[in-house]
């Protein structure tokens, strides 16, 4: 036995026994519609909620929302981009991406939150590098609060997990308010089943 593998060896055999986790009580959410909800906490964070009755709704109102863009990653079928994203695209190579698009697997209504994962993001560096991010949301989709969240199937599964709310945005300069200062610099959510 190689000296690194009795130390491992030992590092192993120290670990505690392991332990149930605790129950997380599920505390009870504020009244009224999730989506009016959602609508409003997302706005409090600086993005927007705009409504969509089919792609093609979507599709113009992406082209109206950002006549200037030149470059738009699509992730999402039937949303017209011109450059599709697939798992071999080069994360570096999304630096130049106007307009991003995913759909969000679940909104939050307590946070105005969209949850996505390696298989929304399609390349996880779009969530990131794009300066504007379109995020399609089906209302149905809505849970109330984070606890919710967490029993849901769908965080377990995955290998990436990310809840993105707003824009990014940083104050900490003379109590200025800098929206995309580290990401994104508008995020719009289009309802859309």
């Amino acid at each position: 036995m190689t000296t690194r593998d009795a130390f491992l060896s030992k590092i192993r055999a120290a670990q505690p026994a392991s332990r149930p986790r605790p129950d997380v009580p599920v505390f009870p959410a504020p009244d009224g519609d999730l989506k009016a909800r959602f609508s409003e906490a997302l706005a409090a964070m600086g993005g927007t909620c705009v409504e969509a009755a089919s792609l093609a709704d979507a599709n113009a109102l992406i082209a109206a929302r950002f006549p200037e863009a030149k470059v738009i990653a699509s992730a999402v079928p039937g949303i017209d981009g011109t450059r599709k994203l697939s798992p071999d695209t080069v994360p570096a190579s999304l630096q130049d991406v106007d307009v991003g698009i995913v759909r969000g697997r679940f909104g939050v209504a307590e946070t105005g939150s969209v949850w996505f994962s390696e298989r929304e993001y399609v390349v996880n560096a779009i969530g990131y590098l794009a300066q504007h991010l379109v995020v399609l949301l089906d209302p149905s989709q809505l849970v109330e609060g984070l606890q919710q969240v967490y029993r849901r199937p769908d965080f377990a599964e995955a290998r990436y997990a990310v809840l993105v709310t707003g824009p990014s945005a940083t104050a900490d300069i003379e109590g200025v308010l800098i929206r995309g200062a580290q990401g994104v610099r508008s995020l719009t959510v289009v309802w859309l089943a």
